[in-house]
């Protein structure tokens, strides 16, 4: 069986490459866990949230990476998930149309890591106004890991972080099982479920840790991570560890931007105005530092 720093430094080599310049704009979300709007659906409280924000970095022209976990296939058969959450995959799609969308898998969408579920999910959906079958993102695919290379060959490290979760990985069709006829039922009595890092603090603990052993062994390699749904923002003089957080936040999604050769850490959320009237705003959580400084 593989290591944790095996698993990590394998998908590394093996990382999609894309270009990271001055003029690079990416936004990177994870852990969406877009599900069916049933009573154990975490996302459909931030939905609205979420579409709002990706609408404006789609009119700014930012290229999106969803860094793992965006589909909740361990709970959910993604007919489900499409028709509940079809203006989302709308919206991806015009992402897809300009080449500005990019997918990782992780944990609870492993399913992606075989292109024939790609295919079968995402190519094409039946629009039920006219009943004809209509393009989706026909050629789309998902890496284990992505690389933001400058042109001296320095680069940010995505992944969704499960690879320091040896159960989650190694055992991911068992975490299924137990997710989807366990303690989804479980959920309406408010039982968490303890095969997930985001929900067991020593587990998180434990894959931060085995995270951070790989970059003081790599020359401090800049990597970015989903999974733990733990936003992180190190300084300077930190280890190089970023994690985007979550879209699942009892009232908010975070993620991080890359703009103008800097990253910051932000927050969509509503606020409700002194005229009561309700409105979805973005705050700055950390940041915007020098990627420079961290690689």
């Amino acid at each position: 069986m593989f290591s944790s720093n095996s698993r990590i430094s394998k998908a590394f080599r093996e990382a999609k490459k894309l270009p990271f310049n001055e003029k690079s704009r990416y936004i990177i979300f994870s852990d969406c866990h877009r599900g069916d709007s049933s009573f154990a659906d975490d996302f459909v409280h931030n939905r609205k949230i979420y579409h709002y924000a990706l609408s404006q970095y789609l009119q700014k022209e930012f290229t999106y990476i969803e860094l793992g976990d965006g589909d909740e296939l361990w709970e959910n058969k993604f007919e489900n998930i499409f028709n509940a959450n079809k203006d989302i995959y709308l919206l991806l799609k015009e992402f897809y149309q300009q080449n500005k969308l990019h997918f990782i898998w992780g944990n609870h969408d492993m399913d992606y890591k075989n292109p024939k579920n790609v295919t079968k999910n995402l190519s094409t959906y039946l629009d039920t106004i006219d009943g004809k079958e209509k393009e989706l993102l026909p050629n789309a695919s998902f890496s284990e890991a992505i690389r933001l290379v400058q042109h001296d060959g320095k680069s940010i490290f995505l992944l969704h972080g499960h690879q320091a979760d040896w159960f989650n990985y190694t055992f991911w069709k068992l975490s299924r099982f137990l997710v989807r006829f366990l303690w989804r039922p479980l959920q309406i009595y408010g039982i968490k479920d303890p095969t997930s890092p985001a929900k067991n603090f020593k587990g998180l603990i434990k894959v931060e840790h085995r995270l951070e052993k790989w970059i003081q062994k790599n020359n401090r390699q800049m990597i970015v991570t989903g999974h733990t749904h733990r936003p992180r923002f190190p300084s300077c003089e930190e280890l190089p560890h970023f994690n985007d957080g979550s879209c699942v936040h009892p009232r908010c999604i975070t993620g991080l931007e890359i703009e103008n050769n800097e990253i910051t850490l932000i927050k969509w959320h509503l606020i409700t105005n002194k005229n009561g009237t309700m409105q979805i705003v973005r705050t700055i959580l950390e940041g915007p530092e020098k990627i420079a400084d961290y690689i």
